[in-house]
């Protein structure tokens, strides 16, 4: 009863993908899972509306994206690519729409409707699941994986996908149990650190304005008071820092400089007004409102809590006071304020914020044609647990399609070998 054509580990988005794939010629195949349920961790991407993929059709510009595995990646993508996702998606009834910066959701913004659209065509295909389970190694003979050992018994196959993820978001399951697994198999495998994260400040006014967005600004990352990356876009503050996507697509670079000297980020809140211009527009606020509180006069600049602050900042009581009594140096400081709102990073928010760590296997151990480990030809290694770094914004997610895929279409092939 334990015997299957076909064994996967992790019921996550490329585990789900090729489990779907390699059951379509009428294998029988397991799915073994360590949480309750499948897809926890999909089920909460892209703040629950799942950011599915990136709509860059072009897949030389596309792979661009993943730094150095970029060589290893052409062949798995001229397979199973963006247009591949979409139609995936779409000819099964979840029509995608596309936003800023390429970024694809599904139209419901539901990233439940894209966890069940997979459940449900991997049981048309008749994919068993094994909830509960946690793998706890592979047991190899002759170069073959031949049995899943679990604290729920043991599970033979012909043919073994490990989709375990990696270590972002641990509280979803991924706690690197398929890291612990491949090494024990022998792998290379990196050690996972917190790549795409949220940054950490000691500023406390930073702290205070928890949930405050900002759409279109401009932040400076400095470093012995230069410049080394600039970027455009949104911000989120946070409880402990800043977060949002210009933040955590900046987070690798500015995590790797921390390491060196302290290094401060300086935020420009109207980065497509100049200095001069920005004064003349607080300064016509004010003539239309001489009798009002600063706070009062200025309240359609900024969200009332940035507003606060920077205005606290300016000099002591400068919330309260009166228009008419506000200097010329007091109006300059807030603009420079409002032009350089700086402050010192002390670090990165660690795995539990992770939206994506990077480390894994070293892609020289995986033929990417097919996905197979080269130690093992029958076991087939899949998304978060490839050495890739790659950004936010649908990257991931189109990894995961296009490994599951890759691997599962060839788990098919190896089992004919086996008719």
């Amino acid at each position: 009863m334990n015997n299957y054509d076909a064994i996967i580990v992790g019921a996550g988005p490329s585990g789900l993908m090729a489990s779907i794939q390699a059951a379509k010629s009428g294998a029988r195949v397991l799915v073994i899972e360590k949480n309750k349920k499948p897809g926890v961790k999909l089920s909460i991407t892209g703040g629950g509306r799942c950011n599915i993929t990136n709509a860059e059709f072009n897949n030389k510009i596309l792979l661009k994206n993943f730094g150095e595995a970029e060589k290893f990646l052409y062949s798995p993508f001229s397979i199973f690519s963006v247009k591949e996702t979409f139609d995936f998606f779409e000819k099964k009834g979840l029509p995608l729409i596309t936003e800023a910066r390429n970024r694809v959701f599904p139209k419901t913004q539901n990233a439940e409707d894209v966890l069940n659209l997979l459940v449900k065509e991997a049981k048309k295909v008749r994919v068993q699941f094994k909830f509960s389970t946690r793998v706890k190694k592979l047991k190899s003979q002759d170069n073959k994986i031949t049995t899943a050992i679990t604290d729920n018994g043991e599970y033979t196959a012909k043919a073994f996908i490990l989709a375990t993820g990696g270590l972002s978001a641990p509280k979803t399951g991924s706690t690197g149990d398929g890291f612990k697994i491949l090494k024990n198999l022998g792998h290379s495998v990196s050690d996972p650190s917190p790549n795409l994260v949220p940054l950490q400040t000691k500023a406390k006014w930073v702290h205070h304005l928890a949930g405050v967005t900002l759409s279109f600004m401009t932040a400076r990352f400095q470093q012995n008071g230069k410049t080394f990356l600039k970027k455009t876009g949104k911000i989120l503050f946070t409880h402990f820092g800043v977060s949002g996507p210009l933040i955590i697509n900046s987070s690798p670079v500015v995590l790797d400089k921390l390491k060196k000297s302290p290094i401060r980020i300086s935020i420009d809140c109207f980065p497509d007004t100049e200095f001069n211009d920005l004064e003349k527009r607080i300064l016509r606020n004010f003539n239309q409102n001489k009798n009002k509180q600063t706070k009062n006069a200025l309240k359609d600049l900024l969200p009332q809590k940035l507003l606060n602050v920077t205005l606290s900042m300016t000099a002591p009581h400068f919330q309260t006071k009166l228009v008419n009594n506000v200097t010329k140096e007091e109006r300059k400081k807030f603009v420079h304020i409002l032009k350089d709102l700086g402050f010192e990073i002390s670090g990165g928010a660690g795995f539990e914020k992770a939206i994506i760590a990077d480390g894994g296997v070293t892609l020289k151990e995986i033929d990417t044609k097919y996905m197979r480990s080269k130690l093992f030809n029958n076991l087939f290694i899949t998304g978060d647990l490839l050495d890739i770094r790659r950004p936010s914004g649908g990257y991931s997610l189109q990894l995961c399609w296009t490994t599951g895929f890759v691997a599962g279409k060839n788990v098919q092939k190896l089992l004919k070998e086996y008719e």
